[in-house]
């Protein structure tokens, strides 16, 4: 979100005629995948295929037991809204969600950044997993997104959860001017 003036809403670049093809019924929301960072793109079950990473390489990575995908970072640009849309459009499951404004809270949002020493720790065992001498190379390309996760937790991770968290208390994405709120 910092690397446009101001903050800018993703939803803004999502085609209206999309939304006919994704319930938001909140069946995705009741399945969330519990490494997704907050913000409006989300994942509930996906397909195990690991596909996601071939469209949406900076957004997307696979967790869990089952490897599900999961949103670790939320689009900053029309290009980028349209590599997590692909992504979408290529998991057989349907479990991307794109109504995470109406069901994440500041509440929430505060509850997933005070356990991110879990999602951390996760993280960590994933990439001892895939670096492991001999593993597949589609889990030595995993391994890079595990490491651009952990970049994110450890630098601005922090101020995009607080332009959302601005975004749900306001209605809207900060201005440069306006100042956030804390975690």
């Amino acid at each position: 979100m910092t690397d446009l003036p101001g903050y800018w809403d993703p939803m803004t670049s999502i085609p209206p005629d999309y939304f006919n093809f994704t319930p938001n019924d909140g069946s995705k929301w009741a399945e969330k995948h519990w490494l997704n960072v907050p913000g409006p793109i989300y994942t509930g079950q996906t397909d195990t295929c690991w596909t996601g990473r071939h469209y949406a390489p900076r957004h997307v990575l696979y967790g869990g037991e089952y490897y599900n995908e999961f949103v670790y970072r939320q689009p900053k640009s029309p290009a980028e809204v349209e590599c997590l849309l692909n992504a979408a459009n290529d998991d057989p499951y349907d479990g991307y969600a794109f109504d995470g404004d109406s069901r994440w809270t500041p509440a929430t949002v505060r509850a997933w950044w005070s356990d991110r020493n879990k999602v951390e720790q996760h993280l960590a065992g994933l990439l001892a997993e895939w670096t492991e001498e001999g593993v597949d190379a589609q889990y030595t390309e995993a391994a890079v997104g595990v490491r651009d996760f952990l970049a994110y937790l450890a630098t601005d991770l922090e101020n995009d959860l607080r332009a959302y968290l601005f975004r749900l208390e306001n209605g809207r994405y900060p201005d440069a001017d306006d100042q956030l709120p804390t975690l």
